[in-house]
């Protein structure tokens, strides 16, 4: 599928799971709350942890996203639509995009709350990680059931 039908699977997902290697070469993965914009995929976390310490060593990471599904009723298959990305993760220390990130995440996951979300931005800021990951490479999949 196009670049373009990978970057509405992201768009459009619930969830990402994040892809990282160890300090030992070992896989390690996570999924987390994302946001985009532009070439960028936006997340928060803790300011620790092994996640962050994977990200540290190494930038290097892969995301996959996983957008409409649909399990046939007469076969053994399911339909679904789906990306990955390639990219390479930076944390965000400038606080005004670290607010702009945690507004697109606010947005897209709970924008029925966002009349409270300076209130928020001001008590959690210093205590959260915004991390950025520059998209190089992505790829985008779907297949789609024939008559059921």
């Amino acid at each position: 599928m196009p670049a373009e039908f990978a970057w509405e699977v992201i768009d459009k997902c619930e969830w990402a799971t994040l892809a990282t290697v160890d300090g030992e070469g070992k896989p390690y993965c996570v999924t987390l709350s994302i946001a985009r914009k532009g070439e960028c995929i936006y997340f928060h976390c803790a300011h620790e942890g092994f996640k962050v310490d994977c990200m540290r060593r190494s930038g290097e990471v892969c995301m996959t996203f996983v957008g409409d599904t649909r399990r046939a009723t007469k076969s053994f298959t399911t339909a679904y639509e789906s990306a990955c990305i390639r990219g390479r993760a930076e944390e965000v220390n400038d606080t005004e995009e670290k607010i702009e990130a945690l507004r697109m995440l606010c947005l897209r996951h709970t924008p029925a709350n966002m009349a409270n979300f300076d209130a928020a931005v001001k008590g959690s800021l210093a205590r959260t990680a915004i991390w950025r990951v520059k998209v190089y490479e992505i790829t985008g999949k779907r297949k789609v059931l024939r008559s059921e």
